[in-house]
């Protein structure tokens, strides 16, 4: 005997009972490309999309980084109804071609992350006069001994020097090889914590040890003349006090000494966990070195912890001189040097007004210097 054999439903019965599926599934595929404020949008046009939306909000804000880095790096907010900053994240450097190839979309809170929203990098190389790479070693494993006279060529000794080299992509090792430390990542625990005075700020959400790498900057890298009309446009964005850029200009001076290279990193559109490390006017936390891998053309600016850095401590480093200006952004550091620069430019505007208010007033801005003195050393010991 045959046996009767159960019919299986048809995609078009399927459909018939559940006639919005393909179309919530389809925007379970866009809304990841979306901005907060188009998210915010269309959640508000049904509730079946507003249920949708609320999982992607709390993926991004539970990892900044898209799954790029070895390590998620959440967002922590407590001040207002902001969960995450948006931006579009790459873990290195880009070197736009043209203004028209830059990408506006990076997926984003997808319940599984795909490579194909990961920034392309072009990585710069050295050539020689035949044009071909420079080449770089040609050891297997480059584990760096100090009592090892032929290690590795592309080593340079990090400690006591802004300049350091690693081995690069004209070198026959890995990227599991020694001496690229810097070249894996972040591999220290981050948290991105919401501060009512200065917006987003990066703190580390383990110990980090004296020296030990933290992470690069990254963004895009400009011309001067790009970089200088961006400046231009951040500058009259920023004179509300509402807009914080993150473009860095760095000068690397060449072995003659007569000439510098400047190099600007954007990341203020698109780029890293770095973007949120705040200024210290004392010099913060972290110390600055420009990495530069066997065989690339341009080097790179990592953050190394310049002592014991604990668990909860926020992160800074001096982004050299600064200007306080009324209707711009404002320094909220609260080190010892701004306190002390404030008490001195507060001084030179007294001396103006005649030395009688000068000798009654300055005597008291010594002593408030003091005093806050005192209670940051109390404040450093608990």
């Amino acid at each position: 005997m045959c046996e009767p054999q159960t019919k299986k439903p048809s995609q078009t019965n399927e459909y018939q009972q559940h006639p919005t599926r393909p179309f919530l599934q389809c925007f379970e595929l866009i809304l990841p490309w979306l901005t907060p404020e188009e998210i915010a949008n269309v959640s508000l046009t049904s509730k079946s999309l507003n249920q949708i939306s609320k999982p992607i909000t709390l993926r991004r804000s539970s990892d900044a980084s898209r799954s790029f880095e070895n390590l998620p790096i959440p967002f922590h907010n407590t001040v207002d109804d902001h969960p995450y900053a948006y931006f579009l994240y790459t873990p290195s450097q880009l070197f736009p071609t043209s203004s028209s190839s830059q990408p506006h979309r990076q997926s984003w809170g997808s319940a599984k992350p795909s490579s194909e929203s990961r920034l392309s990098a072009e990585q710069v190389s050295l050539v020689d006069e035949s044009g071909h790479i420079v080449s770089g070693c040609d050891c297997e494993s480059c584990d760096y001994d100090s009592e090892d006279q032929d290690g590795c060529p592309c080593f340079y000794e990090l400690n006591g020097s802004d300049m350091a080299s690693e081995c690069g992509p004209s070198c026959g090792c890995e990227l599991e090889c020694g001496n690229r430390l810097t070249q894996r990542g972040v591999s220290v625990k981050l948290k991105i914590v919401r501060d009512s005075r200065k917006g987003w700020s990066l703190y580390a959400d383990q110990f980090i040890q004296k020296a030990q790498f933290v992470c690069e900057y990254a963004g895009e890298l400009l011309t001067t003349k790009e970089a200088t009309k961006r400046q231009h446009m951040y500058d009259k964005l920023s004179s509300d006090g509402n807009f914080a850029s993150a473009l860095l200009v760095l000068r690397e001076h060449l072995p003659s000494g007569k000439a510098c290279m400047r190099i600007n990193i954007d990341a203020t559109r698109i780029g890293n966990v770095a973007r949120f490390i705040n200024h210290s006017c004392d010099g913060g936390n972290l110390l600055t070195k420009l990495v530069r891998s066997s065989g690339a053309l341009l080097p790179r600016l990592c953050f190394f912890a310049s002592r014991d850095i604990e668990e909860n401590e926020e992160l800074g480093f001096s982004y050299g001189e600064i200007r306080l200006r009324s209707n711009g952004l404002q320094c909220f550091c609260g080190s010892l040097l701004l306190l002390w620069n404030i008490a001195f430019r507060t001084y030179l505007v007294l001396l103006s007004f005649g030395s009688d208010s000068c000798y009654v007033l300055w005597p008291f801005n010594l002593r408030a210097m003091l005093i806050l003195y005192a209670l940051q050393k109390k404040l450093r010991l608990q």
